[in-house]
C-alpha cells in the first residue's frame, strides 16, 4: 500500500505568511510616517503649544539645515557609503563665505573688520558651495580612485576640515552681517521661513533626480550591487565621486544658511550634525547595512521626525542629555528593523 504525504503548505499557512509579509512591507515603507503621526498626536495631547503654527514652522526651520544635508547623505548611503565629515565641511564653507561677505582678508584681523556686502550675496553663496563641493570632490576621489575605505576617508575629513576652519579664521568667529545676508536664514515668505522653502525645493529636485533620471538609477545600481554595475558597463567611480560632490554642495549651502540664520560663522558650527542627519536618513528607510534601498521622501520624513522629537522633548522639559540618548537608540532601532525586513523577505 502506498501512502502519499502532502507536504505543501496549507492555504491558511500561506495566507498567514503572505499577510505577515505584506504587513512587514507596509511597516518598512511607511513606518517612519506612521511613527511621526503618532508622535505628533501624543505631543499635541501632552503639550497643546506643540500644535501651534508658530511652533510647527519653528520646527521646520530648525530641521531645514539637517534636511538639506540629509538629501546629500541619502545619495551617499544609497551607494553603500557614509559621510562623517559633513559638520566640519559645513563649518569651513560657512566661514569662507562669511569672510567674503565681510570683505575678504580684512576679516582676519577681527570679526568686525572688512567691507560688508562688498562682493554680493550670489558670490558669497557660490563661494561657500564651491568650498563644499571641493571638499566632497577630494573625498570622492579618495574613495573611488585610491580605494580608501569610506569610513576612514570621511573620518579623516571630519578632522581635516575642522582644522582648516580653525586655521582659516585663526580661531575667531565671523559675525555682524548686513540684513540682506540674514534674510536667507531668518527671512519669511508669507508665513513660511525661507530656509524651509529652500529645503523643500531641493527635496523635490532630489526626488525627481533619484526617481526619474538615469543618474538616479545609476546610484541605486551601484548601491545594489557594485560589481554587477561595473560589469554592465557603468562607470562606478564616476557615480561615487559625484555623490560626494553632491554631499559637498549641500554642506556648503547649509554652511551659508546656518551663518545667515545665526548672524555668525563659527568654527564649532555643525558639531554633531552627522549623527542627527544619519539618524534621520536611517529612520526614513534608507538601508545602512546594504545600499540601493531608500528614498528622498523617506529621509525628509525621518529628519522631520527627529526635529519633532527634539522640539517635543524640549517643550516637555526633558534634558538635552536624554535627547542625545534617544537619537542614538533610534539609529540602532532603524538598522535592526532594516535587517529584520531583509531577513524576512528572503
Amino acid at each position: 500500500m502506498t501512502v502519499t504525504t502532502d507536504v505543501s503548505p496549507s492555504p491558511a499557512k500561506g495566507a498567514r505568511k503572505a499577510g505577515g509579509s505584506d504587513l512587514l512591507s507596509v511597516a518598512s515603507r511607511f513606518g517612519a510616517l506612521i511613527f511621526l503621526i503618532v508622535v505628533c498626536a501624543i505631543l499635541a495631547i501632552l503639550q497643546p503649544a506643540f500644535m501651534t503654527s508658530l511652533n510647527l514652522f519653528n520646527v521646520l526651520r530648525q530641521v531645514s539645515i539637517y534636511g538639506l544635508l540629509a538629501i546629500g547623505m541619502t545619495c551617499v548611503i544609497l551607494t553603500g557609503g557614509i559621510d562623517l565629515s559633513i559638520g566640519s565641511l559645513l563649518a569651513l564653507a560657512g566661514l569662507v563665505g562669511a569672510a567674503l561677505e565681510k570683505g575678504g582678508a580684512g576679516l582676519l584681523v577681527g570679526a568686525g573688520a572688512g567691507q560688508a556686502g562688498r562682493y554680493g550675496i550670489p558670490l558669497v553663496v557660490l563661494t561657500a558651495v564651491a568650498v563644499g563641493m571641493g571638499g566632497g570632490l577630494l573625498q570622492g576621489l579618495a574613495v573611488a580612485k585610491l580605494k580608501v575605505p569610506v569610513f576612514i576617508v570621511t573620518l579623516g575629513g571630519l578632522s581635516v576640515f575642522r582644522g582648516a576652519a580653525l586655521a582659516f579664521s585663526h580661531g575667531q568667529p565671523i559675525s555682524a552681517f548686513r540684513p540682506e545676508y540674514g534674510f536667507w536664514g531668518k527671512g519669511m515668505v508669507g508665513p513660511v521661513p525661507v530656509p524651509v522653502i529652500i529645503f523643500l525645493a531641493f527635496a523635490v529636485v532630489g526626488y525627481i533626480v533619484l526617481t526619474y533620471t538615469k543618474f538616479g538609477r545609476h546610484i541605486y545600481a551601484v548601491g545594489g550591487n557594485r560589481e554587477a554595475a561595473r560589469l554592465s558597463g557603468l562607470n562606478v567611480d564616476a557615480v561615487l565621486i559625484r555623490v560626494y560632490v553632491i554631499m559637498g554642495f549641500f554642506a556648503g549651502l547649509s554652511g551659508f544658511l546656518l551663518s545667515s540664520r545665526l548672524n555668525s560663522a563659527e568654527q564649532v558650527a555643525g558639531v554633531g550634525y552627522e549623527l542627527i542627519v544619519i539618524a534621520g536618513v536611517a529612520i526614513g528607510g534608507t538601508s545602512m547595512t546594504m545600499g540601493g534601498t531608500g528614498s528622498i521622501l523617506g529621509s525628509v520624513v525621518g529628519i522631520v521626525l527627529m526635529g519633532v522629537l527634539a522640539n517635543g522633548l524640549t517643550l516637555l522639559n526633558v534634558s538635552a542629555y536624554y535627547q542625545q540618548m534617544v537619537t542614538g537608540l533610534l539609529i540602532v532601532f532603524a538598522v535592526w528593523f532594516d535587517q529584520v525586513v531583509r531577513t524576512r523577505r528572503r
